[in-house]
Formats: C-alpha cells, structure tokens, sequence
C-alpha cells in the first residue's frame, strides 16, 4: 500500500513540473510574439532591418512620415509575406502617374522613393508630370525634340550640364552662362541676358568684326542693347533715332537702309550716296603743246 502511494506521488510531481516547464516556455514565447493589443514598433522593427530606417530618413520623401507598421502589417509566420510587402497602390492614387505599371522599375528601393533611376530611352513615363517640358520641345523643333527624356535626364531631378554635349561660344563660358540665353526644352528661342557682344561674335562673327572695327557710336553698345528680347530680333532705327534729317532727304531715301546699308557699320554709306547724287565729270587737263 505504501508502495502504491509513493508512485502516485511521484507521478503526481512529475506532472507538476512538466506542466510548470510548459506553462513557463509557453509565457515566454507569448511575451516574446506581440498580441493584438501589443503593436510592434519602429523600434522593434530595427532590431533586424536597420537599412530601411537609415534609407528612408536620408531619401524616404513622405514615407518618412509613416511607421513601418502603416506599410508593414504583421510579420511572418503570423502574416503571410505576400501580405507584408504592401502594393503601391494601396496609398497612391488620383494621379496619371500612379497608373504606370511597374513602380520599381524607376523607384528600384521602396525606401528610397526619391532617388529614381531612370531607364534607357524613357520618355512616356516622364509625360505624365512633365507635360509643360515635352509641350516646349514638341512646338519649339531644335536637335533636343528627337531625343528620349533620359538621353539627358538618366538621374531623375538630375540638370545636365550643357557643354557636356555643345561646345561654348568662348573658353570663358559656364553653365550659367548658356541658361541666360537658351532654356533648355526649347534653345532656338533664345532671349537675351546679360550677354557679352564676344558670345555673339563666336557665330555672327563678320557682324562682331564690322561692329567693333566701326567708328559709329554703335560700338560701344553690347550687341543685346539693339537685339533684345529673342534672337534675330532687328530693331527699329526709329526707336532710338527718331527722324534724324529733313523731309526732302526722307522722302526721297525712305529706308535708313537706303544710305546705312551696312546695319553693323553704320557710317559706311558713300558709295550709296554715289549712285544717288550725280557726279560732275571732272575736266581732263589739257596737254601742254610742246
């Protein structure tokens, strides 16, 4: 009998402290998965995954603003994967652009949205927030309407720097020494800045030669003083002349360009008047008779 009570003793601690071992590693594992009511933090989430924290303060954009947990619902094995990694599409919307398929293929690192490489000859992707750029190019033609947006733009946001592909007017020029006259989706309209006459004369040099070899007062201007506004733009003597001589003389030449015909060398006009005034025949000398 006594036999029989020692074996239900010991039996009975024995499931004592099997029961006591489960219930522990049963708590420690409950305090170690989070419940419902028990959301896991950014904190948390950088125990593991401290790239996406670093990448996301350094070129997040707006996904800066967010917690991990508003993109990342749960965790394996609780949640399946597929549900972990959200669609774009779940946040943007409303916009032409949200519509591209293939959000990676320019955002390659979620984390890092701003940062978006672009691929090669890429421009309908550009379209739809860069409309006002291809209207330019499309109804201004120069060697630029041909091209693809990433011809110039492979780095989204990235600015080209223009002697990379023209060679400048002079050695001195810079970048910032093209955008006073050309914009860059439409060049061929091109108004002037702050212009030096040399940058004109680099392709209208027979004009630069006359103008700075002229003793008309002409020569001390900057050639953007006559030519303002856009390129090929030719001024109105009137404007700054008014009506120089008398009447007789204006009606007869009608045009300034009558007399003045070389525009850049304003007092070469004498062989002009030559053909208009009559000349005198100068009398021969008479041979002396020997």
């Amino acid at each position: 009998m006594e036999g029989k009570q020692c074996v239900r003793v010991l039996i009975f601690i024995s499931l004592v402290s099997f029961f006591a071992v489960f219930f522990s590693i049963t708590a420690v594992s409950a305090a170690q998965q989070p419940t419902a009511q028990q959301q896991l933090t950014n904190a948390d989430c950088v125990k593991c995954h401290a790239g996406p924290p670093a990448d996301i303060a350094a070129n997040g954009g707006k996904h800066a603003t967010i917690t991990c947990q508003d993109c990342h619902v749960g965790h394996p094995p609780a949640v399946p994967r597929e549900k972990v990694i959200p669609s774009c599409s779940e946040c943007h919307g409303g916009k032409p652009h949200y519509e591209l398929k293939g959000c990676l293929s320019c955002h390659r690192n979620p984390h890092t949205p701003l940062v978006i490489t672009v691929g090669s000859n890429v421009t309908d992707p550009c379209l739809t927030c860069h409309s006002q750029e291809i209207k330019q190019l499309t109804e201004h033609k120069s060697k630029h309407t041909s091209l693809y947006c990433s011809t110039c733009h492979p780095v989204h946001g990235k600015v080209p720097q223009c002697l990379q592909c023209h060679k400048p007017h002079s050695s001195e020029m810079v970048q910032a020494d093209c955008n006073k006259c050309h914009k860059a989706h439409m060049p061929t309209v091109v108004a002037y800045g702050d212009v030096p006459s040399k940058d004109c004369g680099a392709c209208h040099k027979r004009a630069f030669e006359l103008l700075t070899g002229s003793k008309a007062k002409h020569r001390t201007f900057n050639c953007s003083f006559c030519h303002q506004a856009k390129h090929k733009m030719i001024p109105e003597c009137e404007g700054c002349h008014g009506t120089p001589h008398p009447a007789g003389i204006m009606a007869k030449f009608t045009k300034c360009g009558d007399c003045h015909h070389t525009a850049h060398d304003l007092n070469n006009w004498t062989s002009v008047m030559q053909k208009e005034t009559p000349q005198t025949e100068t009398p021969k000398k008479e041979r002396k008779k020997k």
